[in-house]
């Protein structure tokens, strides 16, 4: 199987095409991804609250690192779901350089690999920016293994410049972003329950790439507003109760993520205002 195929490459014209062209993050948001530290420093003072998120099923979920980064990343939000009651596991593929000979293969063995161990229980996939790229892909060659599909700021419907990381996916990947991207289609959503987290305040990744419009063949998708940034999102205290929530969605029994008033809608704006 070749990676075009390994990602269900596909050659027709999409159902419903949609691209952001627009600028990458201005200076000045790129310049507030220091956030990230802050992120992970509120984890504390939230994890009494984090942990009166729903418990899960027990099922099982991947967690994929995104553009240079690795398992570590992944780590405060993998150790955060393993308390909710999920079989929480990485990509086990050491730092994502982008899709290099054999990554896109293997984690697709992965996927079926931990859903027959996990006694033929489909697998939840999330993906942090270039990881979600994966999960949604996987997802799309094997819908059959696969219960839902989270990303965290991943710029899947913007162009490869509407980032600030396209010139640092060429130097670590060694390939062409515009060829990669160009082989896929990849603003339509996996046909199974599909959820974006994005920021307005991300300095990597314009916000408006990183949002699913609506599909006919798959109508349980949705986009989800935080206040993050890009290099913090996967530790930022409200991006992992919304991961928590998606995930504990009984199975076939999707519904969109409920906004509150108050406190709630401070921190989950309405993302189609």
């Amino acid at each position: 199987m070749t990676p075009s195929n390994a990602l269900g490459a596909n050659p027709s014209a999409p159902e419903n095409p949609h691209q952001h062209e627009g600028p990458p993050p201005s200076p000045w948001l790129l310049a507030l991804e220091f956030r990230a530290a802050w992120e992970l420093g509120a984890l504390l003072p939230a994890w009494p609250l984090l942990l009166r998120a729903p418990l899960g099923d027990g099922h099982p979920v991947i967690v994929f690192p995104g553009l240079s980064a690795s398992d570590g990343s992944t780590l405060p939000l993998r150790n955060y779901l393993a308390t909710r009651n999920y079989d929480v596991t990485g990509w086990n593929q050491g730092h994502n350089f982008g899709p290099r000979a054999g990554v896109l293969e293997a984690a697709s063995h992965q996927v079926r690999e931990i859903f027959i161990a996990a006694g033929k229980r489909k697998v939840s996939l999330i993906g942090w920016s270039l990881g979600g790229i994966y999960a949604r892909e996987m997802a799309k060659l094997h819908p059959e293994l696969v219960r839902g599909v989270i990303t965290l700021g991943t710029p899947f419907s913007g162009a490869p410049e509407s980032t600030n990381a396209w010139r640092l996916f060429r130097l670590t990947s060694g390939r062409d972003i515009k060829s990669e991207t160009g082989r896929f289609d990849l603003p339509n959503a996996p046909p199974v329950p599909t959820t974006s987290i994005f920021s307005r305040s991300d300095g990597i990744v314009a916000w408006q790439g990183s949002l699913q419009a609506p599909s006919r063949l798959n109508p349980n998708t949705e986009n989800i507003e935080v206040i993050a940034s890009h290099l913090g999102i996967g530790m930022n205290p409200s991006a992992m109760w919304a991961v928590a929530d998606r995930l504990a969605q009984p199975e076939d029994a999707w519904q969109p993520f409920g906004r509150k008033g108050g406190l709630h809608g401070l921190l989950y704006p309405d993302p189609n205002r």
